[in-house]
């Protein structure tokens, strides 16, 4: 149940039953969820830039690291467009245990971004009208009903499209951390700007694994596979549409890998020792200080955890995570102001299994959580 300052913000916003993909100003449950992760960039064979990663190989290894689902994103311009009779209608396009979104990677000379939807759409649409201006392409994309959400930013195929088309962005792309810094300056100069934009990661894996093989391209994927890194969300149900969601809510974190401990970033707002929000969520700034709660969940490793805490783009504090996979921090947002705050984890990372090189290349960080908002219009 919320406090006062969530419930103010609720009375305005009136969310309906169900999420559309480009909700982004909820006060939603603490446990009326489940947390799901998965992997919202891999490339298989309708790929041409992809070695030795057919879909089955893809969606086997997501399933044996407890993936709940997955985004097969083929660049749609080495099929002209024609997803749908590749990536989609490929035999091996099938799972039992994963929700397998629909989507591509939405290939231009003005950068890359990814597809997300919950069904079937006409990605050729997109793909026709990528040299057009960014308001005709807009046009297409809102009638399609999918979630456009910008990859790596800031490398050589950068975005460079307006950020008012995409629904979140991929601040962590690939296992090495370092090339990402400036994906998070990018995001922070949005959220500054009043742009509630949800981040999320994607591996960006191209190559499957050939035991004894030191060609690039099969020792890459002996560090760069399936979930390095890894995006977790918290969705109110176990659907393609919740996912897609969540992410564009915020409602999300990740990790470096899937077996690398998940960050939750929660706020009590009203000092009664219970949470009142969580990482996403957008409310109305209380009158007196608010407590911060940052928590490790699942397996942690020998070592200590840091945290960074960064409001409004700026570091706030460092701190350590304690015994118990917790630490708190307290501050008063701005009365009038925007304000939000979001954590990044750096410490030991966690082996995956199957991908004995990931340790030897992935940097420090751990995982990076969504923001806690305040003030943030919801009209913008």
């Amino acid at each position: 149940m919320f406090r006062v300052a969530a419930l103010a913000l609720a009375a305005l916003l009136a969310p309906a039953a169900s999420a559309q993909t480009n909700d982004k100003f909820v006060v939603a449950s603490l446990t009326d969820g489940v947390w799901m992760k998965g992997d919202l960039h891999v490339h298989s064979r309708h790929s041409k830039d992809s070695t030795n990663h057919s879909e089955a190989r893809i969606i086997a290894d997501a399933e044996a690291a407890g993936f709940d689902f997955l985004l097969i994103s083929d660049h749609d311009n080495h099929v002209d467009g024609d997803t749908a009779h590749n990536t989609w209608s490929d035999p091996e396009f099938r799972s039992d245990k994963l929700l397998l979104l629909y989507g591509a990677e939405w290939t231009t000379v003005r950068g890359h971004a990814v597809i997300l939807s919950a069904k079937p759409y006409d990605e050729k649409k997109l793909f026709d009208i990528r040299d057009a201006r960014d308001v005709q392409v807009q046009k297409v994309k809102e009638g399609l009903g999918v979630h456009l959400s910008a990859n790596h930013p800031t490398n050589k195929d950068h975005f460079g499209f307006s950020y008012d088309m995409v629904d979140s962005l991929e601040v962590w792309n690939s296992v090495r951390w370092a090339p990402n810094k400036t994906n998070l300056m990018v995001w922070d100069d949005m959220l500054n700007s009043g742009r509630k934009i949800g981040a999320r990661g994607g591996s960006d894996s191209h190559h499957g694994t050939v035991p004894g093989s030191t060609a690039p391209q099969a020792l890459e994927a002996t560090a760069n596979n399936i979930g390095t890194p890894t995006t977790w969300v918290f969705a109110p149900a176990r659907t393609r549409a919740a996912v897609i969601a969540a992410i564009g809510r915020g409602r999300a974190s990740i990790s470096a890998n899937p077996y690398a401990p998940r960050v939750e970033l929660t706020a009590d707002v009203n000092g009664d020792g219970k949470a009142d929000m969580l990482m996403g969520d957008n409310a109305v700034a209380p009158a007196g200080p608010v407590r911060f709660t940052v928590r490790l969940s699942g397996t942690r490793e020998d070592g200590a955890y840091h945290v960074r805490v960064v409001k409004n783009g700026d570091p706030f504090a460092t701190l350590d995570i304690g015994a118990d996979g917790t630490v708190g921090f307290t501050d008063t947002p701005e009365a009038k102001g925007r304000s939000y705050y979001r954590v990044e984890v750096e410490g030991p990372q966690t082996p995956y299994p199957g991908v004995e090189n990931f340790t030897k290349v992935a940097g420090p960080m751990v995982a990076i959580s969504n923001p806690i908002f305040f003030n943030f219009d919801p009209k913008f």
